[in-house]
Order: structure tokens, then sequence, then C-alpha cells
């Protein structure tokens, strides 16, 4: 391959972006570790989160859901026509969370000092310390159930046979863990019951938080399909192009059942906490856009492109969905936390810290493009061909 060819498959206008992207992100981390968290982020007392947990860790974890939901269906419930899917899923879920865990070292005061509740001096009556615990186990569960692709690409075929026995244990495990921390995230925010909106406090915000992280999750496995087909077509083979033709409408078909269930009890908890007359203020309104706009309606398209078949309407619903569920967390964590301060008090957050999240998600497609363009991960290894992943 010439120079001249090289070079224009480098300097395409993704990668350019991405470059001044990675180039910026790493200038604004030079200053966030030199300089101290309060030269980059707008923080105070009254928001001691901003959008570092809001937008990096918990849209992060619930987007993340897509590798538990999948291998759980799979594994756990025999649904074997939507294997191809569990890789992809699992890569995503792996990263996902492996940038929730670097996103605290810039989040916290004293980054270096994150295991301190687990080596030093635990706090098991702590919500927060069982978060920390069940993501960093589910970090290495969802490492070890990677690993056999990494085993294929490196060719230790004894070392992979050893880890893949145990794919259904660990599937097992990160169901359980995963079942802990997604509802957990939303528990944390019992403790605020004066200072979260209360259309968005309830008693029941665990159980919210993990039934629209499963949303989350068969949407991203839909969206994330949908950028696999378009710009890596090429690594994907002849059995994973026709598995991967049902996911969209199967998956989609699961999600408008969740999304219908979600917003069910959502209703249920609106009518339990008896807050109708907050549907008629500002908040209020912004609930029913994010009711109506971000649930109802993807749950709605993903019914009628499931049953129409109609790939569109899936892949719109999906995009609905995760901007959805982005937009809940953001309203539990930052935009409707605080509700009775006055808007000169609100924490708006700097372009540094929305600089630095944007470093982070480009961080994560580019480690997905660079793994999945070496590693079995949209292709089945020519030596396992008979041996499922």
């Amino acid at each position: 391959m010439s120079d001249s060819t090289t070079q224009n498959r480098l300097l395409t206008p993704f990668n350019v972006v991405a470059g001044a992207i990675v180039i910026i992100g790493l200038i604004l981390t030079f200053i966030r570790f030199t300089k101290g968290i309060g030269s980059v982020t707008n923080l105070n007392n009254n928001y001691p989160w901003g959008i570092w947990i809001g937008f990096d860790l918990m849209c992060g974890v619930a987007l993340a859901a897509g590798g538990y939901v999948t291998s759980s269906a799979v594994y756990l419930f025999g649904m074997r026509k939507f294997h191809a899917a569990v890789r992809p899923a699992i890569l995503t879920g792996f990263l996902g969370y492996l940038f929730v865990i670097i996103a605290l070292f810039y989040d916290l005061g004293r980054p270096y000092r994150l295991p301190y509740p687990f080596a030093v001096s635990p706090g098991p009556t702590s919500m927060l310390f069982e978060v920390g615990l069940c993501v960093a186990l589910y970090f290495h569960v969802l490492l070890l159930e990677f690993f056999p692709a990494v085993l294929e690409w490196l060719g230790l075929a004894k070392f992979r046979n050893m880890i893949h026995k145990l794919t259904i244990g660990l599937t097992i495990f990160g169901v359980v863990l995963s079942t802990l921390h997604q509802s957990s995230l939303g528990a944390l925010f019992l403790i605020a019951p004066s200072k979260l909106h209360p259309l968005w406090y309830s008693q029941y915000i665990a159980v919210y938080f993990f039934v629209s992280s499963i949303a989350a999750g068969l949407s991203m496995v839909i969206f994330e399909g949908f950028l696999s087909h378009r710009y890596m077509h090429d690594k994907m083979d002849d059995v994973h192009l026709e598995e991967t033709k049902e996911i969209p409408y199967s998956f989609g078909k699961a999600a408008s059942l969740v999304l219908f269930a979600y917003f069910s009890i959502k209703i249920i908890g609106l009518i339990a906490d008896n807050n109708w007359h907050y549907l008629t203020t500002p908040y209020g309104y912004w609930f029913l856009v994010e009711m109506l706009g971000f649930v109802a309606l993807p749950g709605m398209l993903y019914a009628v492109g499931s049953r129409e078949r109609n790939y569109t309407l899936i892949k719109i619903a999906s995009v609905l969905a995760i901007l959805g569920i982005v937009l809940n967390r953001l309203n539990v964590s930052v935009i409707c936390f605080n509700w009775k301060l006055p808007l000169a008090q609100k924490y708006i957050p700097s372009l540094n810290e929305v600089g630095i999240s944007v470093f982070m998600i480009t961080c994560i497609i580019l480690t997905y493009r660079f793994i999945a363009n070496r590693m079995p991960v949209l292709y089945e290894h020519p030596d396992y061909k008979d041996s499922e992943h």
C-alpha cells in the first residue's frame, strides 16, 4: 500500500475530529490533575455531583446494561439465535464500565483513594459502598466474559477453553450484580427527598432505575448493531450477518414491552405519591416531555417497527430510548436536583466538564473500533466455529 493511500485512510473526517477531541481531552486532563478539580468544573457545595456523575457514571452504567441483558437472554433463557449479539454487547458493556471507573478518577477530589473503601475502611452499611463494590465486581465479570475473544486472538486455545467453561456462572453472577447496582444507583437518591423534585423522587426509584436499564441495554444493542453494520460490515462473517437480521425486531419487541412497563410503573408511582398537581408546573411539563417523548413514543415506535418489520422505525426508537435514559439520569442527578434553588444558584456544567465527557465518549468509540477490527467480536474465529462463543 502506498504512503498516499495510507495517509488518505488515516486522514478521514472521523479520525481528524476524534484526534482533535483526544488532544483537547488530554490537555484538560493535565489541567484537572495538576490544578485540581475546581480548575475545570462548576461544582459547589450545593452540587457536589455534576455531569461527570450524572452523565459519565449514571448514564454510562445504564447504557452498558446490554451486556447482562444479552448474555442472560442467550445463556440463561436459551435464545441461541441472538448469539451473534453477545460479544459486541459484552465489549460495549466492558468499555462502558471501564470508562465509568476512569471518569471517577476525574470526579474524586482524591482519586488515589478510590480503593480506600474496600481496602482500608469498608462501609457495608452505605448504599454507595454497595454500588461501588458491585460495579467493581461486575467490571471484572465483564472482563472475564470477554476474555475468550482476547485469547482466541492470541491463539491461546487452552486458556480460552478454561474460561469459556465459566460462561454460565459468570452470566448468573453478572445478572445478580447488575440487578443490585442498577437499582442501587437510584436508591442513592432516597436520602434526598427535599432536594430532588417530587416528580422524579419516589420510594420506587430503585425499581425505576433497574427496569429502565433493561430498556437501555436492549436499545444499545440495537443501536450498536446498526453502527457496526454500517461502518464495520466488512468485519462480519456470513453467520453474524444472518443472525443479526432478526435481532433488531426481536429486541425491539422486548424493548417496547419494557418501556411500556416502565411507563406504567412511573404512572403508578405518580398516583401513589399523589403528585398530579405538579404536572401543571414548568417541571411538570418537562416531566411530560421525558415520559411522552422519550418513553411512550419510542415504545410505540418499537412496537410498530417490530410488527411491520420496519428497520427505520426501530433505529429511530433506539435513538429516542437512549436519549430518554440519558435525560432521565440527568434529570434525577442534575437538572431537577435542588429544584427549589433560584436559577442564579443552579449548577451549569463548564465547557471543560463537557469537553472531558466528550473525550470519554470518543475514547470508548476508538477503543471499541480498535478491538473490533482485530479480535473476533463481529465474526467467529475459524478455529472455534464448532463451539459457541
